[in-house]
């Protein structure tokens, strides 16, 4: 059996999602891959009760309680590491990741980011995008880097259909007339919900 770590900070609704997608399409059945662990850095995160309820096993590493990232990193990893996962998944995991822990989850780790990456790499994506006068906004998931969001620029002369190396799947959304900050993230974070379950299927169907 194939295990999946979901780390999260906060409210876990790409945590649900992924959650809830693998109970209604039997993953473990289907995909020989089950969540193994919701690990969060923030003792008082939503996620962790809708975890709980779930029926997912959940654990908490408090960062507050260590001297340096590199220190909560390294811990993190043992934790992560106990359950030998396949992949392991952020979901709204509010940390900036050491090049160490990156390196040593390469070809595992996978983040959604609330942009069309390249476009709008790390805080208030939304806000941003309004501010430039985006047509479009949308979601992506991609294999983590080094770099905050970092997905590589696609190689020159390359289609323009073709998604620059990093990226496993993105969303569109329209911006509409009169959209604010929230308007716009409640529209992305639906797909979000869609596309990241996808990803995740897709990627364990092809490793199966």
């Amino acid at each position: 059996m194939r295990h999946l770590v979901i780390l999260i900070s906060g409210h876990g609704s790409n945590m649900e999602a992924l959650a809830r997608t693998a109970q209604r399409e039997a993953w473990p059945e289907r995909l020989n891959a089950r969540i193994a662990a919701v690990i969060s850095n923030r003792p008082d995160a939503a996620g962790l009760k809708l975890a709980h309820d779930l029926g997912l096993p959940t654990e908490v590493l408090d960062h507050r309680g260590f001297a340096s990232r590199e220190a909560f990193d390294a811990a993190l990893m043992q934790r992560i590491d106990a359950h030998a996962p396949a992949l392991v998944l952020l979901a709204g995991f509010m940390r900036i990741l050491t090049p160490g822990f990156v390196r040593h989850y390469a070809g595992r780790l996978v983040n959604i980011h609330p942009s069309l990456l390249p476009a709008f790499a790390g805080l208030h994506t939304h806000r941003r995008a309004l501010a430039a006068g985006c047509q479009v906004a949308g979601c992506t998931v991609h294999w983590v880097s080094e770099a905050v969001d970092g997905v590589e620029a696609a190689a020159p002369g390359a289609s323009e259909r073709a998604a620059p190396p990093g990226i496993l799947g993105q969303a569109v959304v329209p911006v509409l007339p009169g959209d604010d900050e929230q308007t716009l993230a409640d529209r992305v974070l639906a797909q979000e919900h869609l596309l990241y379950p996808r990803v995740v299927r897709e990627l364990l169907a092809r490793t199966s």
